[in-house]
């Protein structure tokens, strides 16, 4: 008997198993991906390594008995996999992060480090028997037992003051460990021993999540390129230098200096050439606007200090990291936007032209691995019709999906469809628009439109999944989900995205109001019933929409973790961009600072809005929330608090999570007219 469809809901959301962190085998035959797994019951997720073949098959468990399995990397030798994980092991449970190793075959993965201040990231060296990796530690001490009694003494201590002098303290929602910097190690798997490189030097790496992209080893395993700030005071918005390190001698040189002025440059992503002679990397010209997208650069290490090329310079698209050579050495993968979707691209060097390697919806990681017929290359990657999956790309056949986690529980519920529209927008500009239709969408029938306004700015609502925002999780409940790709949104060239800076607000929101005047104009669409939400910067549009749309247009609105009041905005952790998005320092000109800033308009606020924050979101931090909140009940204008104590930007555990749609939907409920007589009915 066939099973009848039914709607999708939040708790089904949480059951998909959200697949990450693909990589390849050195023989192209296997590939490892994490898998993450949510209980709503007991509001935890757990994290395991699945082994797949590229030649299909099911899908082999290797790991199962930590809580957060990741950051699966092959040996050279395809003999063993390293990954990161805190897990109990012989009667000892990890503190910090470690390194463990198993077998691709199976067995029991073995813990390889044992050290206190814990392990954020890492790379094999080419001989196999070392490993680099990534560790906060604290820059006046010598040896890991110094490490280890001072990590021990802080975990003891009854302070709870977080006190500093640095610029640069706290990011995203953690602060900086407390006088540690982020050094490259050296773990040697047959003794145990580990050397801290940067030990007794000025060196670290960067204070933002410093990740395996922050470094390189060299193919003969003699040097390792890595990015640092060169300044004494460390900030978010420095340039970052690009320098390689001799191993053997401790020396480093500085291949490249980020400049100053008009002539900065922001470094970032080394990679080595498979013959080590070359360096590809990001390069992003910051001196001409803090908005300039990341290009690809390439240096010869043998060349003078500060002679590189611009390669991709006359290509409109940002590059991302990570950086991967083909095996010849004559192109580089990477992923870019385009167009609200998010393609793996091969750079030829020769042409300097970019073509598609695999195409998006969404390329949200990857890897590639050299064949004796030319190179394999693993996706991870989604789309606005399904959750991430794996595929692998021999050559130009057509891709091979090599997994099939989600497949039995999404085939249980019926989706509505989308489609990609344009409008005309601010300037007169075309403006793209994702359409998303409930299940059952007919024409004939009067809808309530939903919008569902992205962040960044500079970023974009691509052809992606999402699962704290899920358009048909959204149209699920009845809605036509419109997801406007703004001026500033990335992917649709240089021009277009940084057409909004110093002036926020403005071409924002005259494209969201020609979206609307398009959707109003649909037969379908009921005009009595539209609503506005929006999270981060979408947040800080619907504040300020409800200042400056005429009060009845939008019915409600919902304000995720919004922008307020850009000068109380000083307290985030990204301060030092301010003058550069804004215009202005607010102690300079107060009024240019205030005419892009919601708060300055509350007289005219009206709407009524839910309003959503996390206490520990240091992007945008909850004081903005809560006045806006407060702003609104002082004014008298319905309003909502929704306040998390302990999620940050995001929403991110399974109970959280629930409760976010749930009043979300509650909301719109409340304030959609064509519930009222439900609502008088059910009171009677």
């Amino acid at each position: 008997m066939t099973r009848k469809k039914r709607s999708f809901t939040i708790d089904d959301l949480w059951q998909i198993e959200r697949l990450a962190g693909v990589t390849l085998s050195p023989d192209t035959a296997q590939a490892v991906v994490s898998a993450t797994r949510h209980s709503m019951e007991d509001n935890r997720s757990q994290a395991s390594l699945w082994l797949l073949s590229t030649l299909g098959g099911e899908p082999r468990r290797l790991t199962s008995c930590g809580e957060k399995d990741g950051q699966a990397q092959w040996s050279p030798a395809g003999d063993r996999i390293a990954f990161v994980a805190r897990r109990e092991q012989e009667g000892r449970k990890d503190e910090t992060p470690q390194l463990y190793l198993i077998a691709p075959d199976g067995g029991e993965a073995q813990r390889v480090s044992d050290y206190a201040p814990g392990v954020e990231c890492f790379k094999w060296f080419p001989d196999g028997r070392r490993i680099a990796f990534v560790s906060w530690v604290w820059p006046e001490l010598k040896g890991a037992k110094a490490q280890a009694k001072r990590h021990k003494e802080f975990k003891d201590r009854k302070e709870t003051a977080y006190v500093t002098s640095e610029a640069q303290y706290r990011y995203w929602d953690h602060f900086v460990p407390m006088g540690r910097v982020a050094h490259l190690h050296v773990l040697d798997l047959a003794t145990g021993k580990v050397t801290d490189l940067f030990e007794g030097s000025p060196y670290e790496l960067t204070r933002a999540e410093p990740d395996a992209n922050t470094f390189d080893i060299s193919p003969d395993g003699r040097h390792i390129a890595f990015v640092h700030d060169p300044e004494p005071e460390k900030r978010l918005d420095h340039c970052f230098a690009l320098a390689e390190l001799s191993i053997r001698s401790g020396q480093v040189r500085e291949l490249l200096n980020p400049g100053t002025g008009a002539d900065a440059w922001d470094f970032n992503a080394p990679r080595y050439s498979p013959d080590g002679t070359r360096i590809a990397f990001t390069a992003s010209h910051q001196g001409k606007m803090h908005t300039m997208p990341h290009h690809l650069g390439l240096v010869e290490r043998n060349a003078a200090a500060n002679r590189w090329q611009l390669l991709s310079a006359e290509w409109d698209h940002s590059i991302n990291a990570p950086l991967r050579w083909s095996g010849d050495g004559q192109a580089i993968y990477f992923t870019a936007e385009e167009r609200a979707r998010c393609h793996l691209w091969r750079f030829d060097l020769e042409t300097r032209r970019a073509s598609v390697a695999a195409r998006g919806g969404w390329v949200q990681g990857f890897d590639v691995a050299a064949a004796a017929d030319g190179d394999v290359l693993v996706t991870c990657a989604d789309s606005m019709n399904h959750p991430v999956r794996v595929s692998v790309h021999f050559g130009n056949t057509p891709a091979l999906r090599i997994e099939a986690f989600n497949d039995e529980l999404l085939s249980r519920f019926v989706f509505g469809t989308h489609e990609e529209v344009i409008v005309k927008g601010a300037r007169g500009d075309a403006v793209q628009m994702w359409v998303v239709y409930p299940p059952g969408f007919s024409a004939k029938k009067k809808w309530p439109l939903l919008h569902s306004i992205h962040g960044g700015p500079h970023a974009a609502a691509g052809d992606t999944w999402h699962y704290r925002w899920n358009n048909h999780l959204f149209a699920a409940q009845g809605y036509v989900v419109a997801c406007v790709n703004y001026h500033g949104s990335s992917g649709f060239g240089y021009d277009f995205l940084d057409s909004i800076t110093h002036h926020w607000g403005e071409f924002e929101l005259q494209d969201v109001e020609a979206a609307t005047d398009r959707m109003l104009k649909q037969s379908y669409i009921d005009r009595n019933r539209v609503f506005a939400t929006g999270g981060s910067y979408g947040g800080y549009m619907v504040a300020w929409m409800n200042a400056h749309v005429k009060p009845g247009r939008y019915q409600a609105y919902i304000c995720h973790a919004g922008c307020f009041d850009w000068t109380a905005m000083f307290a985030d952790d990204a301060y030092t961009w301010h003058a550069k998005e804004l215009g202005a320092w607010y102690w300079d000109d107060a009024a240019k600072v205030a005419s892009q800033s919601p708060h300055t308009y509350a007289k005219t606020m009206r709407t009524p809005t839910l309003v959503i924050h996390g206490q520990l979101d240091y992007r945008v931090p909850d004081n903005q929330g809560l006045a806006y909140y407060n702003t609104l009940k002082a004014r008298g204008v319905d309003a909502r608090l929704v306040w998390f104590p302990d999620e940050n930007h995001w929403i991110l555990k399974p109970r959280n999570s629930r409760l976010w749609y749930g009043e979300f939907f509650d909301w719109l409920k409340r304030h959609d007219p064509a519930q009222a007589p439900r609502k008088a009915r059910s009171k009677a």
